[in-house]
């Protein structure tokens, strides 16, 4: 059974940082594809991509966070992080990992942040 548990999710101002940590409780490899959706306050319906790394080893983006977000995965650590700078309101909403194991979707628990003044 796989498990993921996000961290390091809390509250910041705009233009702050923060960086979100997954960590799985099986082998992850190159072979799955992992990343990061979002669902903001009262979008209970509209989750969305922001990041995701495939088994190919590329790299995908939501166009609102590109230059501003970068995701990475530590194999040997079973981890995938997604660095959040320059945060914005907007950028409000909560955070769950995700792994593909060509079966089924694996989801964690989701990890909060919240953007404001």
């Amino acid at each position: 059974q796989v498990q993921l548990v996000e961290s390091g999710g809390g509250s910041v101002q705009p233009g702050g940082s923060l960086r979100l940590s997954c960590a799985a409780s099986v082998r992850i490899s190159s072979a799955y594809n992992m990343g990061w959706y979002r669902q903001a306050p009262g979008r209970e319906r509209q989750r969305e991509l922001v990041a995701r790394w495939t088994w190919l080893g590329s790299t995908n983006y939501t166009d609102s966070v590109k230059g501003r977000f970068t995701i990475s995965r530590d194999n040997a650590k079973n981890t995938l992080d997604l660095q959040m700078n320059n945060l914005k309101p907007e950028d409000t909403a909560t955070y769950n990992c995700y792994l593909y194991d060509y079966t089924r979707n694996y989801w964690g628990q989701g990890t909060q942040v919240t953007v404001s003044s």
